[in-house]
């Protein structure tokens, strides 16, 4: 990606900033060239919330290096340099950047009628101290950086241009403010990230594994992540049944006849795994899947009585991803989507877009959700369908996120080539966004399979098509809820919800029978309370502490009085205290919590 490109991503509002934080970018390639002599230097852009740059060094480089590189930065800074631009003919950059591979095949790629730009450092005599390709702008002088507000972060390996057939290059990340009590807040920031990050509390609390020996970017679920994503599944499917969905199955495999129809072979190959041969015909294992939706579809004649048709599916898909992107649960290579299809009239489809919109925001709200934005994708350059279609159908999406009184923007452009959508973006605990839901118009493949049903005048139609996706995937999704949660999740979905402990060997059968009578009791309920005893041999505040680690909710501690009594002392994982209750007494308060999917405890 070029500076250009990443620099349009930053939003208006952070402009200056990243001024700053382009120009702190160029000063930390100038310090590097100046501390590795022979270092090619590639692109670098400001990104969201900071910069990088991408090197091809003498010789690698360790994380402990960067406060050298850094100090450097500072003395650039404080010799308060300018920042100047001039604009070449391609002739005078090529042999001004002769020395540069890099540069030089930036340069060869611009149009013939690209106004060529650099940026040179100079003194305050003019002398020329460094300078780089670049569109700019920067900041005038050195002297608006404040050296005291900048700090260089880690540094990872990137191929140039992003292709793996091309060199890997080292990219040097780093994060720049205006004030270092700015800077002091983000890092701040990063450390509650580093907290809450779900790689490692999927592995502190045991809830899932990646093996890269047998396979990255596929996750394997361990019992606890077994035991949330089964309440979770439970919900969906309950909730779906309750909106007025039915639940399909489908194959893993099929014929690549499937999507050579529905023309995902042509748009989306790049993401699909090869085919495999079985009986002489190219099978493969399926990326999406609505075109065996649609096959449910046409295994028989429809009418307009029966529609509208509301079908979804926890269907686990495989999509290529390169290796460099793979990260946890976010980005994976096999997942779960909650898929969903609607087939309906055209008289039917404003309204079933506003049910969709209503229901994915009751459920977001429902894992605790409220901040919650959506982005109408427009007509790409790359599209099927009549101008006519999409103009209607993005009225119909327009007019069902102003009914539900929701905050939204235009992604000019961003609509899949069959169809606009909506995306729904929700904001985490940290106040970070992360795309989720899609609702999605299709006009390609109801024409593609040849989709129809029999209206009320007789004739036969194309029956209007919504893809629909609520939580995502539910890898990527498990990842958003660990971070949200930081680990402490809501009672009806923590993977253990109570934990018996007895404060010493002798209470161990009171304990057990408390956890045995927890269960019993909050069966009959309809509920099956998640339940543990820890009987190891450690002293009672080390299994507190234990328990606090794993976020489990409630701490029932247990000793004489309590056996006496037959009741619980009860203590949350934030450190408070409930008043000692009877087992019976704590099953139905539990049991409670599990029903009204409480977010407090």
């Amino acid at each position: 990606m070029s500076d250009e490109q990443e620099q349009q991503k930053i939003p208006e509002a952070s402009q200056k900033l990243a001024l700053v934080r382009h120009s702190v970018s160029h000063i930390m390639a100038q310090a590097v060239t100046r501390l590795f002599p022979g270092t090619k230097v590639a692109i670098g852009p400001a990104i969201e919330n900071g910069f990088y740059y991408d090197f091809q060094l003498p010789r690698p480089i360790t994380a402990e290096e960067l406060p050298a590189i850094e100090e450097e930065m500072k003395r650039i800074i404080d010799s308060r340099q300018d920042f100047v631009r001039l604009e070449l003919s391609r002739g005078e950059a090529k042999k001004r950047f002769a020395d540069e591979p890099f540069k030089l095949e930036l340069i060869e790629d611009l149009p013939e009628d690209a106004v060529i730009s650099i940026y040179e450092n100079q003194d305050a005599e003019g002398k020329v101290l460094w300078a780089d390709l670049c569109r700019g702008p920067h900041v005038r002088n050195t002297r608006e950086i404040n050296s005291a507000a900048f700090k260089l972060q880690n540094i990872a390996g990137a191929y140039w241009r992003g292709d793996e057939k091309r060199p890997m290059l080292t990219r040097i990340y780093g994060t720049a403010w205006e004030t270092p009590k700015d800077l002091k807040a983000y890092l701040s920031f990063l450390e509650e990230v580093e907290k809450r990050d779900h790689r490692r509390l999927g592995k502190d609390m045991d809830l899932y594994s990646i093996h890269e020996e047998a396979g990255a970017g596929l996750i394997y679920w361990h019992p606890n992540g077994g035991r949330m994503r089964v309440a979770i599944e439970n919900f969906w499917r309950a909730e779906h049944y309750r909106n007025g969905y039915e639940i399909l199955y489908t194959p893993h495999i099929g014929k690549s006849w499937l999507w050579e129809t529905s023309g995902h072979l042509g748009f989306y190959k790049g993401n699909m795994y090869s085919p495999m041969e079985i009986d002489n015909q190219d099978y493969i294992i399926k990326p999406m899947n609505c075109p065996f939706h649609i096959m449910i579809y046409k295994n028989k004649g429809r009418s307009y009585r029966d529609l509208p048709l509301r079908w979804a599916e926890l269907g686990t898909v495989y999509r290529y991803e390169r290796s460099g992107v793979l990260h946890g649960l976010l980005r994976v290579r096999g997942f779960t989507q909650d898929d969903a299809h609607i087939f309906c009239t055209p008289e039917q489809i404003e309204g079933e877009i506003r049910e969709v919109l209503r229901f994915s925001l009751w459920i977001w709200q429902v894992f605790g959700f409220k901040d919650i934005k959506a982005y109408l994708a427009t007509k790409p350059e790359e599209s099927v369908g009549e101008q006519r279609l999409w103009d209607q159908a993005l009225e119909s999406l327009r007019k069902a996120v102003s009914a539900e009184g929701l905050p939204y923007e235009l992604d000019e452009g961003g609509g899949a080539f069959y169809g606009p959508k909506i995306d729904l973006k929700i904001k985490d605990a940290l106040g970070r966004e992360w795309q989720m839901t899609t609702i999605q118009f299709d006009f390609n493949e109801p024409e593609r399979f040849d989709m129809t049903y029999v209206d009320a005048d007789g004739r036969h139609k194309r029956p209007y098509m919504v893809h629909r996706a609520l939580l995502g995937s539910l890898e990527r999704f498990f990842g958003v809820l660990i971070e949200h949660f930081g680990g402490a999740f809501p009672v009806w979905i923590a993977p253990e919800q109570a934990a018996v402990i007895p404060v010493a060997e002798g209470f161990n059968d009171y304990a057990e029978k408390v956890a045995v009578e927890l269960k019993a009791a909050s069966r009959e309920s309809g509920h099956d309370l998640r339940v543990s005893v820890e009987l190891d041999d450690s002293r009672l505040n080390a299994k507190i502490r234990a328990c606090q680690n794993r976020k489990i909710p409630y701490m029932l501690v247990v000793g004489q009085r309590e056996a006496d009594e037959g009741t619980v002392s009860i203590r949350l994982r934030d450190g408070r205290q409930l008043p000692a209750m009877k087992i019976g007494e704590f099953a139905d308060y539990a049991v409670k919590k599990v029903e009204s999917r409480d977010q407090e405890l």
